[in-house]
């Protein structure tokens, strides 16, 4: 992730990070080797040194708890988790119950929640739904986690509304457009693959959910590695065409390397699908672009 590596520049080693700025063991391992400290929580953070938070998001308090400890703070928080955040400030304060569709212990989902820890309800899946208690069925909104199964957010909206008919909707969708995007390939990508290899990391949300909609869509089997040699050759017994893609923070060299492997067991002729051109760029933090 680039601020990693421009902090990395700037401020040098030790480095610390709190939480995995990212779900990939990869990527985590390699800054490691760079002498990036990863920590749960700013109190293992030495005063006065630096740390960067993950691109999951904090709640306040941590914020709070960093500036207390006279940390210089690196917000690496994906800008698309930054809008759940502030859309959690504004509904919290026109004193709506905000059902926030996540999973629960994800550190995406404890950094909204703490936005407006009073007001947000975590719904987790559809089967949740009658689980909710809210104040006034007339003042309820939802959001979600960015990293969840389109389809499954759009089930679980589905089934709010049929409870509270007045729920009210983002200004926008909050699915990461990555995960999105990766999802529509992966269902096409099924179709038309016996086997689909998903090339992420089993605590990734969103490489995760690859796996289910790629079972969900057609793929006899689907598989999460994090590297080709996690590849059992047993899973190629009998399939003719292997489908491969990534979570949304995997590195390329992973990808390229699960197909090398496959190559040079046959399957070398490869098709890419590509349903969606990706054209969004995120600016660094602001403390890291001056």
């Amino acid at each position: 992730m680039k601020t990693v590596e421009v902090c990395l520049e700037k401020y040098g080693t030790p480095l610390y990070v709190r939480r995995q700025i990212v779900h990939n063991v990869h990527f985590v391992k390699s800054l490691e080797e760079r002498g990036v400290i990863f920590v749960d929580e700013t109190d293992e953070v030495p005063e006065g040194a630096v740390v960067v938070f993950s691109a999951h998001g904090v709640a306040p308090t941590v914020r709070t708890q960093a500036k207390a400890r006279s940390l210089v703070t690196i917000d690496a928080t994906c800008p698309l988790v930054t809008k759940v955040h502030k859309e959690a400030v504004r509904l919290a304060a026109e004193d709506y119950d905000i059902l926030l569709i996540g999973h629960e212990g994800h550190e995406e989902v404890i950094g909204t929640s703490g936005e407006a820890p009073d007001h947000i309800h975590l719904v987790d899946g559809p089967d949740d739904v009658d689980n909710v208690q809210v104040r006034d069925p007339e003042r309820v909104a939802w959001l979600s986690q960015t990293t969840l199964s389109v389809d499954e957010t759009l089930a679980t909206v589905a089934a709010l509304r049929r409870r509270f008919p007045s729920l009210q909707d983002p200004p926008s969708d909050d699915i990461c457009y990555a995960t999105q995007n990766r999802q529509v390939a992966v269902k096409e990508l099924a179709v038309a693959s016996e086997l689909v290899v998903v090339v992420g990391s089993a605590n990734s949300s969103n490489s995760v959910r690859l796996v289910e909609v790629a079972k969900e869509n057609g793929a006899l089997d689907a598989r999460l590695v994090d590297y080709a040699a996690d590849i059992d050759e047993s899973w190629l017994d009998g399939v003719m065409t292997v489908g491969v893609t990534s979570g949304a923070s995997v590195p390329e060299e992973l990808v390229q390397s699960v197909l090398t492997w496959l190559a040079k067991r046959g399957y070398d002729e490869v098709q890419e699908i590509e349903p969606v051109t990706e054209r969004m760029h995120f600016a660094l933090p602001r403390e890291l672009d001056r």
